[in-house]
């Protein structure tokens, strides 16, 4: 007689058995991005990469299985990150976020090419110019991400992701680095402007307020 803990055991290995076909599935796709890339030493200055990218990400929407119950898992205490995939040649890697009610990634550009999807819940995007002469990043504007957003830049531009919601969200990510930097090389965390009512008046006349943000800590 089969033990009762025997079809839990067989639906687990069959999940398994799916996330592996379906990162497999990913990887082709992410593949097909490279091998339309023209600028190797940069793929977020080529079009072709970027179109490649996206449709990537639309082939991980498309994957139910590609993140595991356990990868679906948070924290209490910060947005949780779930390795997902990494190339074996260290050109990118994949990883889940998930983010409960109310938490938030500090003010960040990249140190690297990023593209993301929102497969669950709603994110806020919050986007920010960098102010030279506040000495820090100013919102602009914000977006809703809901499911099925689909997003790539390279690192130049500032941005916040948050959880406004009352319900888990997931994320899915594609970084330009190899899965032993993830943590390091792909945040560069930003201090926020100083208050323009606090910010000195005495500016130089070329007034350099939107310069290139520094490249200040790895997050």
């Amino acid at each position: 007689m089969n033990s009762p803990a025997e079809p839990a055991f067989l639906c687990a290995a069959y999940a398994v058995e799916d996330h592996a076909a379906a990162v497999a599935r990913l990887h082709a796709a992410l593949e097909i991005a490279f091998d339309a890339c023209t600028t190797p030493a940069d793929p977020s200055q080529c079009p072709a990469f970027a179109r490649g990218m996206r449709g990537a990400l639309a082939v991980a929407l498309a994957e139910p299985a590609l993140i595991l119950a356990g990868q679906r898992e948070g924290s209490s205490e910060r947005y949780r990150r779930h390795l997902i995939a990494a190339d074996p040649a260290g050109r990118y890697t994949v990883v889940a976020l998930v983010w409960q009610p109310g938490q938030a990634s500090p003010v960040h550009a990249h140190h690297t090419w990023c593209g993301f999807t929102v497969l669950e819940g709603a994110l806020t995007e919050t986007l920010y110019a960098w102010e030279a002469t506040r000495g820090g990043a100013d919102a602009v504007r914000e977006h809703l991400r809901a499911p099925g957003t689909v997003s790539f830049g390279g690192g130049g531009g500032i941005h916040r992701l948050s959880n406004d919601s009352d319900a888990k969200a997931v994320s899915l990510h594609v970084y330009g680095v190899d899965a032993a930097r993830i943590a390091t090389h792909v945040n560069n965390v930003l201090p926020l402007a100083t208050p323009a009512q606090c910010a000195t008046r005495e500016v130089n006349s070329d007034a350099r307020a939107h310069d290139a943000p520094p490249r200040i800590a790895h997050g």
